[in-house]
């Protein structure tokens, strides 16, 4: 699992859709494949099976979770931002955890096999604070470093007030409108909650490493499928070939069922879909929206 590279790739993603994807949408998408299991990992009997297998919750990094949870929301709410949002953010999710020992199943339920590059070891067994350890001890903080550079270097505009302004606003203007007026958010208020998703990230990034390098007194280990004092959690004895077989068919199978998905409703509900309003852009949060509602008597 990846501890604060999720955070970080909301910025990049952002800034290759630009205004076609909801930014609040892209981190509920990438939230979403532990959003409602992670807090039951640590307790499990085999932490790497229920987390990443099946049986066990291990559909939920799958790509049809959120190609599902996509659809729902294009049906429910006709957002073509949200629902564009959720699947790029849960399918950055799905492809983000390919790095760690235990993998993910893309094309489940075509395919149950995990496919994984074997970076660094899913540590979970260990608990949270051994997996934490692990992991920011290994090529896990690295590959969170490494997404942190990548927004830093080709996606720091992204960061910028006028960015805020001109194209995440505009992406979901009836979010950012309720936060500005129901809550009565300033523009620096709803400035502070965009940009806190990347610092919650280099938060845990820092806390974390501080943590492994000194209450934990992890020895660093930056080797492919570290750290060797740990021991990992692989949940395939397949060989190579059966991997990519069971993996090719299972990924045929999925694409031909999204395109009759496609064929049979949803491009029917992607035309009765709407795209966010354009909105006007001015000199601050108030030219798009106007002021704060004045508090009821």
């Amino acid at each position: 699992m990846s501890w604060a590279a999720h955070e970080f790739e909301n910025y990049f993603i952002q800034k290759h859709v630009d205004v076609k994807a909801s930014f609040l949408a892209v981190v509920l998408g990438t939230q979403l494949p532990d959003l409602f299991t992670k807090s039951f990992v640590y307790a499990a009997d085999n932490p790497a099976k229920f987390h990443r297998g099946w049986p066990g919750v291990g559909f939920t990094h799958s790509l049809i979770f959120g190609f599902v949870f996509a659809i729902s929301i294009l049906a429910v709410t006709k957002s073509r931002s949200w629902a564009l949002g959720v699947l790029i953010g849960q399918w950055a999710h799905v492809l983000t955890d390919f790095a760690d020992s235990a993998g993910t199943m893309p094309f489940f339920p075509f395919s149950v096999e995990p496919v994984t590059i074997d970076m660094w070891k899913h540590a979970a067994a260990e608990g949270r604070y051994g997996d934490a350890a692990a992991y920011y001890s290994s090529l896990g903080g690295v590959w969170d470093a490494f997404w942190l550079v990548m927004v830093l270097v080709f996606a720091r505009s992204t960061l910028r007030p006028e960015y805020f302004r001109s194209t995440i606003v505009p992406a979901d203007p009836k979010v950012w409108s309720w936060l500005h007026r129901r809550l009565r958010l300033p523009e620096v208020g709803l400035l502070l909650v965009y940009w806190g998703f990347f610092f919650y990230g280099l938060g845990r990034l820092t806390a974390w490493f501080l943590y492994a390098r000194t209450d934990a007194d992890a020895t660093l280990s930056l080797v492919w499928g570290g750290p060797e004092w740990v021991d990992g959690n692989d949940l395939s004895d397949a060989g190579l070939v059966e991997v990519l077989v069971r993996t090719t068919v299972g990924g045929v199978l999925f694409a031909a069922f999204v395109w009759l998905c496609w064929k049979v409703f949803i491009k029917r509900l992607w035309d009765r879909g709407v795209d966010p309003p354009v909105v006007e852009r001015g000199p601050g949060i108030h030219a798009a929206f106007g002021p704060p509602s004045s508090p009821r008597s």
